[in-house]
Order: structure tokens, then sequence, then C-alpha cells
């Protein structure tokens, strides 16, 4: 496995050491002990998550407030899709700033997503089945989102606006400025 460390600190990109032969192939998805040696302290995955979407849905950006922030661990079983965290650590000198990658069941990567990031990702393919670990249990009370489309993000989601599907809670998410319950 290689851990890629991102220029918004604390995210890293993984991208697997595939052997492969006549037969197919073999790859570690999952290390805990390379994980935290690469984040630099220990996380422990809770609760595991799979959803599956068709083009165009978008799913975020969400986050959850302390005491129950996640952690993530997310890749594509199946399908494309733009995945996107959004720096809301009002302390960071990267607060309001996004990083995407493109993860795919072709290219195998996952991406680590530390506490403090709003997360999201659209669908770029037919369909795409995504799974994410994470560190803490999902809260609906303590949920919150900001909207995919605010100006001051600058997120280009490689899809015109009249193609992206989404759910009633995150067509009436704030724009980050309006957020309250952003961390520190």
């Amino acid at each position: 496995m290689k851990f890629i460390p991102q220029e918004i600190a604390d995210v890293i990109l993984i991208e697997p050491t595939l052997i492969e032969d006549s037969r197919g192939y073999f790859f570690e998805t999952f290390r805990q002990d390379l994980l935290n040696q690469a984040i630099g302290y220990n996380v422990e995955f809770i609760q595991e998550n799979e959803s599956k979407s068709n083009k165009g849905v978008l799913r975020g950006l969400h986050y959850q407030l302390a005491p129950f922030s996640q952690a993530k661990l997310v890749k594509v079983l199946e399908g494309s899709v733009l995945d996107v965290v959004v720096d809301i650590r009002r302390s960071s000198s990267t607060f309001g700033k996004h990083i995407s990658f493109e993860l795919t069941s072709e290219n195998k990567r996952q991406l680590f997503v530390p506490q403090g990031f709003a997360h999201g990702f659209v669908v770029l393919s037919k369909s795409a089945t995504f799974s994410y670990k994470v560190d803490n249990y999902y809260s609906p009370e303590n949920e919150r989102g900001i909207a995919f489309d605010d100006e001051s993000l600058g997120i280009d989601w490689r899809l015109t606006k009249n193609l992206i599907q989404l759910s009633y809670k995150d067509k009436n998410n704030p724009r980050l400025d309006d957020s309250q319950d952003l961390l520190n």
C-alpha cells in the first residue's frame, strides 16, 4: 500500500499494491497498523456502510458534530465517483478549501478523510457502489451538511447542475458561511 499525503493536511490517498497474474489479482484493502503509521495516530473503525447510487446522484457534503465527528476510509467497489472533502476546521489554515479525487473500481484507490472535514461524492458512471468505514457511529441528530453548490467552495463536480440528483435534505444544506456548527 502506498499512502500519499495531500496538499490539505491529514487527508491521505491510498493506492494499493496489486499482485496480478493469469488467475486474477490480489491486494490488501486495509491494514490498521499501516494506516495508523501513515496518519500518525490510532484510528479505530467501528462501523462500515455501503451505498449504491445511479449516475448523477450526489451525496453530501456531510459531517457530524463533535463528539460524534467521523473519520472515514472510503472506496468504490463498482463504478466511478468524484469524491470531495472540504476542510471545515475553523482553526485550520486550509479552512474552506477542498480537494477531490476520482475513485473507481478500476483504480482501487481509497481515501482517508479525517475528522473535521465535510465529505461528499457524485456518481460519474452508470451506477456506483460506495463503501466506507467510520470511527464513530452515525448520529442523525448530529449530522449536518453544506451546500454542494456553494460558490465560495468552487467545487467542479464534473456534471452539469441539471444532471445532479440530491436528497431533499441535501437540497436544503446551508452555505459554508451560514453553517453555525462547524468544527474548531
